[in-house]
Order: C-alpha cells, then sequence, then structure tokens
C-alpha cells in the first residue's frame, strides 16, 4: 500500500514535491491483485468439480495426493473435517491435543484458498492458471471436504453461499475452548524500529501444558527456505551434525527428502539420480553445494531447486559427499 501511494504521488504532493509520479492503471492494477474476505478483488468466473479434478491429476496430484490427503511432499490438504463440523463452523479435531492438521481444518475464508491458488500454484509455474482453473480447483478441494457436491459449479456469484459451509468458518474467533491468554496474543516480542539489537527473542504466552498440545510446530512447517517452526517439544535432542552416518538424519531435519526420493522421483530428482550423474565429476561437489545453497533452475527440469540460505556450507558439503558416495 505505501509502494502504491508513493507512486500515486500522494508524497509529491507535500513535503516531497518533484519526486514521484502518478501511478498509471496498469501499475495500479498489477498491485491490487488480492481477494479479500469479503470477495472484493474476486474475478468472474467459473469452474466445476468434474473439471477441478482433471485439472488436479495433471498439475497438483504429483505433490499434493490424488485425493489432496497425501504428506509425502506437503503437509495435507483434506482430511480431519465433518459433517458435524460443516453445520457447527468450527473443526472439533482443532480442540483435540496432537490431532493432525489439513488445510481444510484450518481455513476460515474460501478467499485465502482461492487466493493462494491464483498466486503461487502450480509449484513450478505459479500465475499460469486462469480464472476459471481456479475456480474448478477450488471447488474440487471442497468437493474432496465434502463441502460442496460432485456436479457443483463454483463461481463469483455463489461463493459467498458456499462460505457459509466451511467446516472451521468459525475458526477466527478467540472464544475456541483451549486455553486462556487473557486477551493477549498467543506470542510477543519487543518492537524496534532503529538501532536495534540482536534479532528479538519472541516470548510465547500461552501455558506450558499447552505449547506442545498439537504436535512440535517445528516438525510440521513446510521444510523448503529458511522459515522454521518453533521447537515446542520439551527435550528435544541437540541439533545432528553432518558427519559420517548422520549425514541421513540432516538430510531428514532439513526436509531434503520431502524433495528428493532415495530412489525414486517425488519433487525433484531421486538421490540414485544424482550420484549416478555426478559421482564420477571431480569438481560437482562444490557445485552442487553451491546449487543447494543458492537455488537453482534446469538441469532436471522445470521444477526450480529453492535456495537454503539457512544451511551451513560445510554441512550442505557432508550431505554432497554422502549423497555421491550412497548406493
Amino acid at each position: 500500500m505505501l509502494a502504491v501511494l508513493f507512486c500515486s504521488g500522494v508524497f509529491a504532493q507535500g513535503k516531497f514535491q518533484g519526486i514521484g509520479r502518478a501511478a498509471t492503471a496498469a501499475e495500479i492494477a498489477a498491485w491490487d491483485i488480492d481477494v479479500r474476505p469479503d470477495f472484493k478483488g474476486l474475478p468472474p468466473g467459473e469452474g466445476s468439480v468434474r473439471n477441478g479434478e482433471d485439472l488436479w491429476e495433471a498439475k497438483c496430484a504429483s505433490c499434493h495426493g490424488t485425493f489432496g490427503e497425501s504428506n509425502a511432499v506437503f503437509p495435507p490438504i483434506v482430511g480431519g473435517t465433518t459433517a458435524a463440523d460443516i453445520d457447527k463452523g468450527r473443526v472439533a479435531a482443532l480442540t483435540r491435543p496432537n490431532e493432525g492438521r489439513t488445510t481444510l481444518m484450518k481455513l476460515s475464508q474460501i478467499s485465502t484458498l482461492w487466493d493462494y491458488i491464483s498466486r503461487s500454484m502450480p509449484w513450478n509455474a505459479p500465475k499460469t492458471l486462469g480464472a476459471d482453473e481456479v475456480y474448478a480447483l477450488t471447488a474440487y478441494i471442497l468437493n474432496q471436504g465434502r463441502i460442496v457436491p460432485d456436479e457443483f459449479v463454483l463461481s463469483d456469484r455463489n461463493i459467498a453461499e458456499v462460505q457459509k459451509r466451511l467446516p472451521n468458518r468459525d475458526g477466527m474467533r478467540r472464544d475456541h475452548g483451549l486455553w486462556e491468554t487473557k486477551g493477549r496474543a498467543d506470542v510477543k516480542a519487543t518492537a524496534c524500529m532503529k538501532n536495534c539489537g540482536p534479532e528479538p527473542h519472541i516470548v510465547s504466552q500461552l501455558p506450558e501444558h499447552a505449547r506442545n498440545t498439537h504436535g512440535n510446530l517445528a516438525d510440521q512447517n513446510r521444510l523448503i527456505g529458511p522459515a522454521r517452526g518453533v521447537n515446542t517439544a520439551a527435550g528435544q535432542p541437540a541439533a545432528l551434525s553432518a558427519h559420517g552416518d548422520q549425514a541421513r538424519g540432516l538430510a531428514e531435519k532439513s526436509g531434503c527428502l520431502a524433495c528428493h526420493g532415495a530412489r525414486q522421483r517425488l519433487v525433484g530428482p531421486s538421490l540414485a539420480e544424482i550420484a549416478s550423474r555426478y559421482r564420477t565429476d571431480n569438481g560437482a561437489e562444490p557445485r552442487l553445494a553451491a546449487k543447494v545453497i543458492s537455488g537453482g533452475q534446469g538441469a532436471w527440469g522445470s521444477v526450480p531447486m529453492p535456495a537454503q540460505p539457512q544451511l551451513q556450507e560445510s554441512d550442505v558439503r557432508a550431505l554432497i559427499r554422502w549423497i555421491l558416495t550412497s548406493e
């Protein structure tokens, strides 16, 4: 929003005269692409569950499973909701400790799902789906959760009515019955705008017995990129070293095996394929280590290798040696 205001000349009219210019209609349209909870910004269109199933098989199932239930690559999208949840508007399983979490269990606004698919999917070609395709895929996901029937056609005209059937549509409320934080947010950190010291320490407001009630968050985050969940489990072992037999442990901990199977392709090539191609290349280790840290694309097709800047180079080198010497 600030960038749009600046480009539109708001600041140029005040004490920063001569700086900036009025944004063109096309520039504003390029920024104004979000879909809001009241469905403002939602483009016209429609898509059926049947068409969504075909699109899903072609563009989504390899990562999310045929029915959206797989957690082999990313967390499952479908599962954990019931007809009673649809009637009530709050997913009962969310109040139970150590219950698995899916997208449909947590989703409170269909606009969030539609907007995310439109912006970010498919993984290797984001923003390539047309509006009708996004409607169809959204309809298919909702159908897998038994929120809409098999012959349903989702559109900008009926999406507000479907919103009323989301199993967790009331999930944004504070009176969820889990625990009391006395009106405070779950976490807090010290705000700093200038002359800041080290990264602020984020403190959980939850009572100690509630910290790990949904399982260790560090094990549930998407294991791609630098972001990690907070370790909420007590008595966790120290970080694994990337030496000798523990290299595989680091590969699991760092999320490598979420995209690279031992002998089968998942999102990227299998470890066996990588070893076969580079095992006799004396200069492969530093090149592959650099690619892991900085990311890359093209060596194994169109799927990009996300950057992993949070990993230490020494650990990455050990991982590469382990891959190249594995049978």
